[in-house]
């Protein structure tokens, strides 16, 4: 008798997590090409879409500890990808900005990553993938609560 899954696969978790195990391996490579992670990926989109954006508030955005994006942000600058300025009005935090390169890079990376997207939704109806969207969002909104600090408002 073979070993089965069957029970795991009538969770949506598991489906989700073996999913995910797949999107993340082919979009790590994805990424590899540009001498990216997903974190570095993640974090140089937000802050060329914000410019200025406060460190504070990318930890918020990405649901990340501020002292794991300090290392994030130390490869991004240390690869001119973007620079951190003090902010004229607290000297304690720090304004951030992708580079012209930084730019290049995210916009190239980000049209690879879009390929990727679309091969790993192959098969599925644009109503569909819009469906899925929905879902997963509304999934992550049902594991916060209201008080939750680190909730972003999504369109």
């Amino acid at each position: 008798m073979a070993a089965s899954d069957r029970t795991l696969r009538a969770f949506i978790g598991y489906d989700m997590k073996r999913a995910l195990n797949v999107v993340l391996g082919d979009l790590g490579s994805v990424l590899s090409g540009f001498g990216l992670r997903m974190t570095t990926y993640s974090s140089l989109v937000v802050i060329r879409d914000n410019p200025g954006l406060r460190q504070t508030r990318l930890a918020e955005i990405l649901v990340i500890e501020r002292p794991n994006l300090v290392l994030i942000l130390d490869d991004l600058e240390e690869a001119e990808l973007v620079t951190r300025t003090r902010a004229p009005d607290d000297r304690r935090a720090y304004e951030l900005t992708a580079t012209p390169k930084g730019k290049r890079l995210c916009d190239q990376a980000t049209a690879a990553v879009n390929e990727h997207d679309i091969r790993m939704t192959q098969g599925l109806s644009d109503e569909e993938v819009a469906a899925l969207h929905r879902a997963l969002r509304q999934i992550e909104l049902n594991g916060r609560t209201s008080d939750d600090p680190s909730e972003i408002p999504r369109p």
